[in-house]
């Protein structure tokens, strides 16, 4: 299960990952925390369908201001369908991505993780999303450090199809948030592993 803080984040964050989960045969499933703008909320059929999520859900709270909502009423949200997916694995937002509804998300998340009360979570990966990870402050404790590699090159391609859904919303290049770059941030990431394209995660935890 992908935790999307808005439509979009889970192309950008994992999007190539959660194709080759596809294949490999692994039930997909999304969790829109937020329905973005008008142009995401249509955006989001169109996700459903190219990914082929076996089950969506939109928990509706609103954009730009999640950090006003208290952490009582947005966990209860994600804690439900945490417990009717029962997912193995989990991609989260970056704890110190500079948008303040991925650090509200990720707070929420990790209290719908904890081993003793969800048991069947035994993976947990920070995501990696360009023009919000890659634009935290440059501070120790903001470090986003990869210690997962995904060679996406068979689902590239793909991934890049789907993002066409909200090129309307990306920039031209050389802006960060555009096709161009984010074409480049995969081919550079893939060439850490000699590998034409991957996406990156920081592992959280792993139960073996």
């Amino acid at each position: 299960m992908v935790i999307s803080v808005h439509p979009d984040d889970e192309t950008l964050g994992c999007g190539g990952t959660l194709l080759k989960h596809k294949q490999d045969g692994d039930s997909i499933n999304c969790m829109y925390v937020t329905n973005g703008n008008n142009f995401q909320k249509k955006a989001i059929a169109k996700l459903d369908k190219m990914y082929g999520f076996e089950h969506s859900f939109q928990l509706g709270l609103p954009e730009i201001v999640l950090d006003d909502i208290s952490l009582a009423e947005i966990i209860p949200k994600m804690s439900k369908v945490i417990n009717e997916i029962k997912p193995d694995i989990i991609y989260l937002p970056n704890r110190s991505d500079p948008h303040s509804d991925h650090r509200r998300t990720f707070e929420a998340s990790v209290a719908t993780t904890k081993s003793f009360r969800y048991p069947f979570v035994k993976k947990i990966m920070m995501c990696e999303v360009i023009s919000e990870t890659d634009f935290a402050p440059a501070l120790p404790e903001n470090t986003f450090i990869p210690n997962v590699f995904v060679d996406v090159s068979e689902f590239f391609e793909e991934k890049m199809k789907i993002m066409e859904i909200f090129e309307s919303e990306l920039l031209d290049a050389p802006f960060t948030r555009s096709m161009d770059s984010i074409r480049a941030y995969n081919r550079y990431r893939g060439s850490q592993i000699n590998v034409e394209y991957a996406e990156v995660f920081m592992l959280i935890k792993e139960i073996l």
